[in-house]
């Protein structure tokens, strides 16, 4: 039996694979770099503010179950993560965006699941999405699982399991206390963008700082 990850375990998780996939040059993460692209405001839900305390005890709990590595550059001292998700689970490349997505964003359906794992995976259609999470729902112990399809809504979503087994009505619940969504428009879209930016740069920032020290 598979263990399972708790919130902050997943959002590290998922936060490392994203930045694998779409920022590879800066790739493995600094724990000041790992911090900043977990508190994101954009393509996060929730959003956290995650310390680094927080986030260092998630690493170590990975680390011991294989999960996550430590990696050090030949020409730096400051230790970096890897994350270790695709060989752990056994996973091809469009499972492991799916499940990134999934544990960055929670429940999302095809459509969201094409269009958020755009610069992750290349899906030529939602039956490829649907292909790869049909593999991911029908393994012996299966990572993701389709809810059932929310009054007013007309497409089901999908979920991850790697928190454990989960339940319609907790997912009604959350939804229902958290903060109302704002219809996507090509204003939010463009905000989306700015705020990825202004991550990118805080991780910059943060992993110069680090090399900085080294000649203090």
């Amino acid at each position: 039996m598979l263990e399972t990850l708790n919130e902050i375990e997943a959002r590290v998780v998922g936060a490392l694979v994203e930045k694998q996939l779409t920022t590879p040059e800066y790739y493995p993460l600094t724990l000041n770099a790992l911090v900043s692209a977990c508190n994101q405001k954009n393509n996060r839900e929730p959003v956290m503010t995650l310390d680094a305390d927080a986030v260092s005890a998630a690493v170590e709990h990975l680390r011991d179950r294989n999960l996550v590595y430590v990696f050090y550059g030949s020409t730096s001292r400051v230790p970096k993560y890897k994350h270790m998700l695709p060989s752990y689970y056994t996973l091809e490349p469009d499972e492991t965006a799916l499940l990134a997505v999934l544990m960055l964003r929670g429940p999302q359906t095809l459509g969201e699941l094409r269009e958020r794992t755009g610069r992750m995976h290349t899906f030529d259609g939602l039956g490829e999405v649907q292909e790869a999470l049909d593999r991911l729902t029908r393994r012996d112990e299966p990572l993701v699982m389709k809810l059932d399809r929310l009054p007013g809504r007309k497409e089901a979503r999908f979920a991850h399991l790697l928190s454990g087994e989960i339940t319609q009505d907790s997912i009604v619940f959350s939804e229902g206390s958290g903060t109302p969504r704002v219809s996507t428009n090509g204003f939010s879209e463009l905000s989306g963008e700015i705020e990825s930016l202004k991550a990118e740069l805080a991780a910059l920032q943060a992993e110069f700082a680090e090399f900085r020290k080294q000649f203090e």
